[in-house]
């Protein structure tokens, strides 16, 4: 659809309707195009520019729908609720675009959430506004009666700041006898106006003569400027100077330096005398951009630089020149000078970043928009050329969207965890020699999502707790790095819940939520629960939230907590006293009774020491006692001075820190051999059952076999070859079956399962098998040889199983 402008009688009337030329996509661009005239009143439709870029007017608010243009961002408006761009202020073609023949307002159209650019242009159509002017209204102009007939005599001709036929000028001179128009035959108006005279003056018959010289435009409707020519007839001096070339034309490179030749012009008079004596001047009409960049001297005919020559603002001067000898009356000689300017590389290239998408998170899809970047330069040619490029090694791109625009992409992926900002650096580079560039730095920051679990420094934790530790008492901390940033890195605990047996591990222990601290809830018995094995979660605050586990194996350390505990006599005493009848016959080294204890404790705790307690009144008494045995046995032969009842006193120490005791009491009858037979017939029958139920042990050492522990098994296994080194033919050592049995000189191994559960992993059913060692000597190896033996096969074992 297209509107015109229609005559209404004069600028100010004349009524400027909405022009719109055309809305269609440049194929592989994504451009639109319109066309508006000049001038328009505010509010006049350019496009539907919603529609034509195929966005929906409901989202053009949400996604913060704009329009922006660089130094021309108020020209141009779009209604958001219509989606139509509209004039927004008065549009002058000449102020935007000077005489250049094509005249656009460039925008961008940006869109957020996500990032978009589109490109629209808008072309600016020419109207006919400007009337064509003339450098001054009046013209000056002496000739002498006696100038000869087709004298030319040089105009300034008319400027029209309009463009295309509206610029297109024709000149007519009022009517009269004298003189007419001679009119440039090409459009560049190189060669210039020039009166001339077709019919001799006479200065006696008319002095002055007034001319209307009226220029008209091609536009519609016309416009108009006139001259005045004010011609006063001269009389004498009958040459006039006269140029060598009626156009010379000058090439000037830009920011020449002042005082710099630019031409020297010469002209001739065929007079004699001061008649042939010439002045060069500019035109009297001369602009006054011209006079502050050029001078002219009057006596040689040079033309020297003296102000700033810019390619940018002016690529061509057209200079009138004159000569005028010292005639009476002078005469006058005219020529023109075309200065082209020649552009050098003297700009830099601008760079602006319109539009930024920051931060962008690390895991944005490659080929997001993260920035919009403008580049311009004001040269030409080559010098104008610009590429652009970016810093090498980093996850990002140029994409070049339209002309001198490119947009800021991601080209790889992006882990904050390894680098959470990027300082980019964006350079524009002209084609010049030499070439000329600049910079803008873009900073880029990483946003952080949550990719990265919480990680503990190992995966599982050994912890060692005394027993009888006060509830509530912290045991262990557990501490969990996220890699992640803010919320994604801020890490929780929490205990994983599962059941121990028939109690829930909650029951025991609790972890702080925030600084991961354990705590054990109530005192832990190292005679019940040996090992504690649990799990603990590490949980970030992400969405969704990431979170792994480790495992705390918390071993409960055994305290000296127990006193030893006597098991019951073969054969009952008095008050529980171990009564035993002994033969007078005996001899030294004879076992007569042995002393039972065990002790729940274990390690050094459980090892238990027997002495035997000194008599009333400081007696020496046939007998002694086993240190690591408990065996009661004599020391010389039982003669008639030793009284018939023998009552001793058996202290039972265990090992630990600080001992702790219990006394035995032995009570041994002495007797003929033959009353000692009977009284041991009577007594084996009563006593078998008890026998078979008791394990015939001192426990000395009690060691729990849990299922998942390799050390203990080991130790079993060192301490059985010990035991059975000293004696391998008098017995066998099967450590494989249910029943060890080392017979030797050194002791015997037997198992019994007398305890409670003593480990907790959750893992399965707890272990109750226990090992007892009971060593014994048999009376042909000397006691205190055997004694120190044993002692130092214990404390070995001590050394290598006691954790």
């Amino acid at each position: 659809m297209m509107f015109a402008s229609r005559p209404g009688g004069g600028r100010s009337g004349r009524l400027l309707l909405p022009l719109l030329l055309l809305a269609a996509w440049e194929a592989g661009s994504g451009q639109v195009h319109y066309s508006v005239p000049e001038e328009a009143k505010h509010g006049t439709f350019v496009g539907r520019i919603a529609q034509d870029l195929g966005l929906e007017l409901a989202e053009l608010v949400p996604r913060l729908f704009r329009v922006a243009s660089k130094g021309r961002a108020d020209l141009l408006e779009v209604n958001l609720q219509n989606g139509i761009l509209f004039v927004n202020a008065r549009i002058d073609r000449e102020k935007l675009c000077g005489r250049s023949a094509e005249c656009s307002i460039h925008l961008e159209v940006i869109l957020d959430r996500p990032l978009q650019v589109f490109h629209v242009e808008v072309e600016v159509k020419d109207i006919n506004d400007n009337p064509p002017v003339f450098p001054a209204t009046q013209k000056n102009l002496f000739i002498s009666e006696t100038r000869a007939l087709e004298s030319h005599f040089s105009l300034e001709g008319a400027s029209d700041a309009d463009v295309g036929s509206n610029a297109l000028l024709t000149y007519r001179l009022s009517p009269n006898e004298y003189f007419s128009l001679e009119v440039p035959i090409n459009e560049e108006q190189v060669t210039p106006l020039e009166l001339v005279l077709k019919k001799h003056l006479d200065r006696e018959v008319s002095s002055e003569l007034l001319l209307v010289l009226k220029a008209t435009d091609r536009g519609k409707p016309e416009l108009t400027g006139t001259l005045e020519i004010h011609i006063t007839v001269l009389d004498a001096n009958d040459n006039a100077p006269v140029f060598d070339k009626a156009i010379y034309r000058v090439k000037l490179l830009e920011n020449a330096k002042k005082g710099q030749l630019v031409i020297r012009l010469n002209a001739s008079d065929l007079d004699e005398g001061s008649n042939s004596h010439m002045l060069y001047s500019f035109g009297t009409d001369i602009s006054p951009n011209i006079e502050a960049s050029f001078r002219m001297d009057p006596a040689s005919g040079e033309i020297k630089v003296t102000g700033k020559i810019d390619f940018e603002e002016t690529k061509l001067y057209r200079i009138q020149v004159e000569a005028v000898d010292e005639g009476n009356p002078p005469m006058f000689g005219h020529c023109t000078v075309l200065i082209e300017i020649l552009d050098i590389n003297d700009n830099a290239p601008e760079l602006v970043v319109t539009s930024l998408s920051l931060p962008v998170p690390e895991d944005a899809p490659l080929g997001a928009v993260i920035a919009l970047i403008s580049v311009s330069d004001r040269d030409s040619g080559a010098n104008g050329q610009v590429t652009c490029f970016l810093t090498s090694h980093i996850p990002f791109k140029l994409v070049s969207t339209f002309k001198n625009y490119y947009s800021l992409v991601l080209d790889s992926a992006l882990d904050r965890e390894s680098v959470s900002a990027y300082a980019l650096v964006v350079t524009a580079r002209d084609g010049g020699s030499p070439p000329l560039s600049a910079s803008a730095s873009v900073s880029v920051e990483v946003a952080d999502v949550n990719d990265n679990a919480p990680a503990f420094a190992q995966p599982e934790y050994t912890v060692f707790v005394k027993e009888n530790n006060a509830p509530g008492s912290h045991i262990f901390t557990v501490s969990a790095r996220d890699a992640d940033a803010q919320e994604n890195a801020l890490v929780s605990y929490s205990l994983v819940e599962r059941r121990l047996g028939e109690r829930a591990v909650s029951s025991y222990v609790s972890v702080h939520a925030e600084s991961g601290k354990v705590y054990a809830l109530q005192p832990l018995d190292h005679e019940e629960l040996e090992l504690l094995q649990f799990q603990v979660s590490a949980r970030d605050a992400g969405f969704p939230p990431l979170g792994s586990n480790v495992t705390l194996q918390v071993f409960v350390l055994d305290e000296n907590d127990n006193a030893p505990a006597l098991l019951p006599p073969r054969a009952g005493g008095a008050g529980g006293a171990l009564s035993e009848l002994v033969p007078r016959s005996v001899g030294a080294g004879h076992v007569v009774a042995k002393v039972r204890a065990v002790d729940a404790d274990s390690g050094y705790n459980a090892w238990l020491s027997y002495e035997l307690q000194p008599a009333a009144g400081g007696a020496r008494s046939p007998f002694r006692v086993g240190l690591y045995t408990g065996e009661v046995s004599t020391t010389r032969a039982l003669d008639e001075a030793y009284a018939p009842r023998q009552r001793l006193l058996v202290l039972v120490k265990d090992h630990g820190e600080p001992a702790l005791t219990a006394t035995a009491t032995v009570l041994l009858s002495l007797v003929e051999s033959g009353q000692a037979l009977k009284a041991s017939s009577r007594a084996s029958a009563g006593v078998a059952g008890a026998e078979a139920a008791l394990v015939d042990v001192n426990v000395y050492l009690i060691v729990a076999i849990c299922a998942v522990s390799s050390l203990l098994v080991l130790t079993l296994l060192l301490y059985t070859a010990l035991r059975c080194s000293a004696a391998p033919t008098e017995g066998a050592c099967r450590p494989g079956k249910p029943t060890l049995v080392c017979s030797s000189a050194v002791g015997s191994w037997s198992y019994s399962q007398q305890r409670r559960q003593r480990v907790c992993s959750g893992e399965g059913p707890p272990k109750a098998d226990l090992m007892a060692f009971s060593p014994s000597l048999p009376p042909s190896l000397d006691r205190e040889d055997g004694e120190e033996r044993q002692e130092a096969a214990l404390n070995h074992l001590g050394q290598v199983s006691f954790l």
